[in-house]
């Protein structure tokens, strides 16, 4: 395990959740090569939900981030335009049931306790202002890296693993050297994400009043929602939205994120309650940003020979569940587990072991991608028999206090899938059968799914992955 190196691509949350977790479980030559300068990380909220919270407390940095965190007890659902409330879930019983509650923070708070829990490894070497480039995938991957002030030089190694986020340089170069076409894909939808502080809110009783709760609050409409909740022990609200993507329609691809204008942001909601028209006139100008929403055709496969995807690379998702950092963590813990556990350390093991890692999480991530983009599509509706029947799915939960939420983020069910996956001690249970069924034959025959795929893009869809995943783990 000593003299196993390996090349992580991207230090964002699922680079540097990856680095930590592979030094945790023993591994002592990581090298994780970054092209930012430094972590840059826009300081907005983030959910951290108890399976992302198992993990962080595993990795020994929750005990850093939970002190600061606001404990989530329960979640309101509101009609934009009147403030009426259309469910109120209870979450009280998160902790007790999961072992860990469900808490909201600051990603800068995350992110720089992960980025100190890699400081303390001397096992983890980070480069910034380098940017890499695959060469080959096996069996030892040779990757090209570039140092912003210096010449470039190769590296050869063992492992690659790339977290290099929805515009993944790696996932495009893999999927070519299987003659695959899959593309980043336009969801239509962009995001503007605020940050208020409570001195802003002061003379407003009754944004202080939703600043001072333990729930967060989402208002919804058609086609667009608001969930907001306090961060960064009270002292932060944070406000995150979505709907059409107007600014971005014409815009190039390279970038994501643009200022946004206070007014256009103002006009998006201007039929939303007054109260919210208030909350939204509180930001400052000039301190607007939108987010272009962007996911990604499911892929077929994750790994080529030695190298394989994590994170945004491989099952970037809408934000509707709160779980895009959460399943990256998952991936960066389960690839700790199963290269961990791995008989021995030639090219073929390691091959192995990866398809053992894209078993364990492609079905239960392609689950959640999905779910993400049917919750927005039932919260986005407009007037018409599909919303009245949500609306009386509301009031039925309102009135029983149990049973479906049209909101998938905070059903009981989904949150039970989400929250009850202790997603190491199933990859410690499953390892060594899933590893033996993970043959060349296997290979094969996958090869041949994808090429098959390949020539059919309507098969592409995420039920015909499911059933490509059960039909290769049956064999």
């Amino acid at each position: 395990m000593e003299n196993l190196h390996i090349a992580i691509i991207g230090a964002g949350m699922a680079g540097l959740s990856t680095a930590l977790a592979l030094a945790k479980a023993g591994f002592k030559q990581i090298s994780v090569y970054e092209v930012a300068s430094d972590l840059g990380f826009v300081g907005s909220g983030i959910q951290m939900a108890p399976n992302m919270a198992r993990i962080l407390d595993h990795l020994g940095v929750w005990g850093a981030i939970e002190p600061e965190a606001v404990d989530m007890r329960a979640t309101s659902i509101r009609q934009g335009s009147t403030n009426a409330e259309l469910a109120h879930i209870d979450l009280s019983y998160v902790r007790e049931t999961y072992g860990f509650p469900h808490m909201v923070g600051h990603r800068a708070s995350l992110a720089g306790a992960l980025y100190a829990g890699c400081k303390k490894q001397p096992g983890i070497q980070i480069h910034f202002s380098t940017t890499t480039e695959v060469l080959s995938f096996g069996p030892r991957p040779k990757i090209k890296v570039l140092p912003r002030n210096g010449g470039p030089y190769e590296v050869e190694t063992d492992v690659v693993i790339a977290c290099d986020g929805i515009k993944s340089s790696t996932r495009v170069k893999l999927l070519e050297a299987l003659g695959v076409e899959a593309s980043v894909e336009d969801s239509a939808q962009a995001s503007y994400r605020i940050i208020l502080r409570r001195e802003d809110l002061q003379h407003d009783p009754e944004l202080l009043e939703l600043m001072d709760s333990d729930a967060a609050t989402r208002w919804i409409g058609e086609k667009r929602h608001i969930i907001a909740y306090s961060m960064s022990s009270k002292q932060l609200y944070n406000i995150s939205t979505s709907q059409p993507d107007v600014n971005f329609a014409e815009a190039p691809s390279a970038t994501y994120t643009t200022k946004g204008s206070k007014k256009q942001m103002l006009k998006v909601f201007s039929d939303f309650c007054p109260m919210i028209q208030r909350m939204l006139d509180f930001v400052p100008e000039g301190e607007v940003c939108e987010w272009k929403m962007r996911v990604h055709a499911p892929l077929p496969t994750w790994v080529h020979h030695q190298v394989t995807l994590v994170g945004d690379a491989c099952h970037p998702t809408l934000p509707h569940l709160a779980q895009g950092a959460a399943q990256a963590i998952e991936d960066a813990a389960v690839l700790s587990v199963v290269l961990s556990m791995m008989p021995d350390y030639s090219a073929e093991t390691i091959n192995k072991t990866l398809l053992v890692y894209q078993m364990l999480r492609k079905e239960r991530t392609d689950t959640l991608v999905a779910l993400a983009a049917a919750s927005g599509r039932r919260l986005h509706l407009g007037e018409g028999a599909a919303r009245e029947e949500r609306d009386r799915q509301f009031a039925a939960f309102m009135e029983k206090q149990h049973g479906e939420v049209p909101d998938k983020w905070a059903d009981a069910d989904v949150q039970k899938m989400i929250n009850g996956h202790d997603c190491m001690q199933d990859a410690r249970k499953k390892y060594a059968q899933l590893f033996e069924r993970s043959t060349k034959v296997n290979m094969i025959r996958l090869k041949e799914c994808i090429t098959y795929i390949s020539k059919y893009p309507a098969l592409q869809q995420i039920s015909m992955i499911h059933r490509q995943h059960q039909w290769w783990v049956e064999r």
